[in-house]
């Protein structure tokens, strides 16, 4: 059977230089930082994909090393194998690029969980990262890339220059990409344990599977935190290979993020035009474009993240969602998540304990809400939308 590189595990990533940060930048020199890569679906071979996107100076890795993990920061050492780079163990990137590994021998099937180890010998400077993936990266002093485990290592929660892993599968294998903001990145949920909403969307489909491109914080129309949507779409999309479907979840931080910073947020007209754009370039390439309904966020912890105007304009743009015509299909998000006596405001057993983002519970209604899509004003199962 012909078989082609499908993304395996995806995973968006920020500038360190950003002025909005909900967390701090790291830099390494003379470290191992090891992450974990838990991938959607299997193959029989990897390959690893590393950015320097935001980087300041040349990044080198000195040596790369991918495992199966037992618990925490140990591997099965039987498993580790080194990662090349155009036949070459040592690498640098350069200023603003990313690389693709040399395939890698070592198959996996859905859930597996990878581990990663990159030593990274030289100054690199503040790293491009993902801020919020709500999994633990272990840094430890030296070259331990083979160790079988980190004893006395450093746990960080965020993930460091790797931005995908791809598997070699069946030709006709496709995939879904999440892409958006907290609510699909996972924030909120319990961390280390696999319960976003990608991850319960993942164990319920029976083709095909999801991966995640959320980036908490994320906007639609203005940069940071993250380059917005229709500026990282064509990467975190379109050049995902296997990618036949969007799921897409924005707005929250378009109409919150900007009363923080003393900035009116985006008006309903904004946000329309935006999503419409998003949905002609999605099916400019072919592919399928399921839009969620903008969360409920009145009851945020946030200074200044709740306001009327951007209430109002939650409101409004989630009836135009609902009855536009112009996504494949609507996922009803607000109306599952919403605490029914108060509307704005998320239901007590969804809420994380700020007022925004989704714990365990809410995750799951999210993802079930697949399989509750609208299309027009019917209704449609898990498998019509993602017909893989």
């Amino acid at each position: 059977m012909t078989e082609r590189w499908v993304a395996g595990f995806r995973s968006a990533v920020i500038s360190p230089y950003e002025r909005i940060r909900r967390t701090e930048p790291y830099a390494f020199r003379d470290q191992t930082v090891r992450q974990v890569l838990r991938v959607a679906g299997g193959g029989e071979r990897i390959r690893v994909r590393l950015s320097n996107r935001y980087g300041r100076c040349p990044l080198t890795v000195a040596d790369a090393r991918v495992a199966v993990r037992k618990t925490a920061d140990e591997i099965v050492t039987e498993s580790s194998t080194g990662v090349r780079f155009d036949g070459s163990v040592r690498l640098t990137i350069p200023v603003g690029e990313e690389v693709v590994s040399d395939p890698v021998a070592l198959a996996v099937r859905a859930g597996t969980e990878l581990v990663l180890s990159l030593y990274l010998p030289e100054k690199t400077g503040p790293a491009t990262f993902s801020h919020m993936p709500v999994e633990a990266a272990y840094v430890a002093q030296g070259n331990r890339a083979g160790a079988a485990a980190l004893p006395g290592a450093r746990p960080v929660r965020a993930r460091f220059y790797v931005t995908g892993v791809d598997v070699l599968a069946d030709e006709g294998t496709g995939v879904a990409v999440v892409f958006g903001d907290a609510w699909l990145e996972g924030a909120g949920t319990v961390a280390g344990v696999n319960r976003r909403s990608v991850d319960a969307l993942n164990r319920g489909l029976g083709h095909g599977w999801v991966v995640n491109q959320g980036i908490a914080g994320n906007r639609l129309l203005t940069d940071e935190i993250g380059e917005h949507a229709l500026a990282r779409f064509e990467r975190d999309v379109l050049s995902v290979p296997g990618a036949r479907h969007v799921l897409a979840h924005f707005g929250v931080n378009d109409l919150g993020l900007p009363g923080m910073v003393g900035l009116p947020p985006a008006t309903a007209d904004e946000l329309i035009s935006g999503f419409t754009e998003l949905a002609h370039r999605a099916h400019d390439a072919g592919l399928t474009i399921h839009a969620a309904t903008i969360g409920p966020f009145a009851g945020a912890v946030y200074p200044g993240h709740s306001t009327p105007e951007g209430l109002a304009a939650r409101r409004q743009v989630n009836e135009w969602i609902r009855t536009c015509g112009v996504f494949d299909a609507v996922l009803d998000v607000a109306r599952a998540v919403e605490d029914p006596a108060r509307a704005d405001y998320l239901h007590p057993a969804f809420d994380s304990g700020d007022g925004m983002h989704l714990n365990d519970a809410g995750a799951r209604v999210v993802a079930a809400t697949v399989g509750a899509a609208t299309v027009g004003a019917g209704a449609v199962d898990a498998g019509a939308v993602l017909r893989f």
